[in-house]
């Protein structure tokens, strides 16, 4: 496994990752099609976000991303892993580097909206739901997750 910065010539790939990883969780492609603009990742956001991909076997198979909300707390923005891949550990590792990473940090607070199926998989991470946002699905709901790096902020 390698993991390594992505560069704006990822960006196809990582898009089709990135709906491939959606779709597991049985949405239709339909709905897929809806989101179409939320699950694209773009040249230009390449260019402004921190976003590591790892490969296997040459070939690129999750990422994750994340963006500064203010100077303690980071929004991990993506986490998806090909289907293929999900339940072999990949997301685990991916996990794992990312809260590594903010050691080195000032940050004192992690949050993202998760993805509902995916909310069981930052819990055993210590994250813990905050409240929740609504969709474009009726009566669908994306968790908002939190995770304290630190007591103090």
């Amino acid at each position: 496994m390698i993991l390594q910065k992505a560069n704006p010539d990822d960006h196809k790939i990582l898009t089709v990752i990135t709906q491939k990883s959606k779709a597991y969780w049985g949405y239709s492609e339909q709905q897929i099609k809806i989101w179409s603009d939320a699950l694209t990742v773009t040249k230009t956001y390449l260019e402004t976000t921190p976003v590591y991909k790892l490969s296997i076997d040459n070939q690129i198979v999750a990422y994750y991303s994340f963006v500064y909300e203010d100077e303690y707390t980071v929004k991990l923005d993506n986490l998806f892993v090909l289907p293929e891949y999900i339940g072999k550990g990949v997301g685990l590792f991916l996990m794992n580097d990312f809260l590594n990473r903010l050691k080195e940090t000032n940050f004192k607070k992690v949050i993202l909206h998760s993805e509902p199926n995916a909310e069981m998989f930052y819990a055993k991470f210590g994250f813990v739901k905050v409240g929740q946002i609504e969709t474009s699905i009726k009566d669908r709901f994306l968790p908002i997750l939190e995770l304290m790096l630190n007591d103090e902020i």
